[in-house]
């Protein structure tokens, strides 16, 4: 057992149990850069979101690093029988988008890392909607948690899952086995944005700065260029 799994409990001994076999069976799995994941003390881990089936892979890339994954995940996910009391159980935290409530996440996500526990954020909100799959505009609540704690940030690129899991084109072919990756990248540097005042314009840099590292990681992944730009989320969507 490594170290940083030694506080996990039975509600993550569980998931790891479903999670772990399921990945193997329908994934070919490719982990790198896990050293700089730090194998103690708070940390964010921020990621792009191509599929409906990534946060599986993501958490067992955390889980494989040495550490237990606490997700911010839509608290729709809260109200499913079942689902509920896993998530839960395992102390993952919930999100209400467009209400008064969705400050408490980032609360939450704060105590979680004064705890030292690794938070994994998709600040995209919901899988990508950009025709080649590359990080689309994020929320800026990355840049609130970011700037809020001494923290280190580190940006992972996935690629891969969403050619077996592609809720939005109705594609879901998960056999044969696909080849996929977590791949993370060192801290990103925020040390000129610290003690500045939140507004609106410095919380846009910062979430952009913080993506841009995660799609600089993706580019490398998939050995091509990734788009000047953004693409712009579109108007009152949301998905999972």
């Amino acid at each position: 057992m490594k170290p940083g799994h030694r506080n996990a409990g039975r509600w993550i001994w569980l998931a790891v149990v479903l999670v772990k076999p399921l990945n193997a069976v329908f994934f070919k799995r490719h982990w790198r850069g896990r050293e700089h994941v730090p194998p103690t003390g708070g940390v964010v881990l921020v990621a792009n979101h191509v599929s409906q089936a990534d946060w599986s892979t993501l958490a067992e890339f955390v889980w494989d690093s040495g550490r237990i994954p606490r997700f911010l995940i839509k608290d729709s996910l809260f109200r499913i029988r079942g689902v509920r009391s896993l998530l839960r159980g395992a102390s993952q935290i919930p999100v209400s988008r467009g209400t008064a409530a969705a400050r408490n996440s980032l609360e939450e996500a704060h105590a979680a890392l004064a705890r030292g526990e690794a938070v994994c954020i998709y600040p995209e909100g919901t899988v990508t909607r950009d025709p080649g799959f590359w990080p689309m505009q994020a929320r800026t609540g990355v840049a609130r948690l970011a700037l809020a704690t001494d923290a280190p940030v580190i940006p992972v690129a996935n690629w891969g899952p969403q050619h077996a899991v592609d809720v939005e084109h109705k594609k879901i072919r998960p056999l044969p086995r696909h080849e996929i990756w977590c791949v993370a990248g060192p801290p990103v540097d925020l040390s000129a944005y610290k003690g500045r005042p939140l507004t609106a314009d410095l919380l846009r840099e910062v979430t952009d700065v913080i993506m841009g590292a995660v799609r600089d990681q993706l580019a490398e992944v998939r050995g091509e260029s990734p788009p000047p730009e953004f693409f712009r989320r579109p108007p009152a969507r949301e998905a999972s």
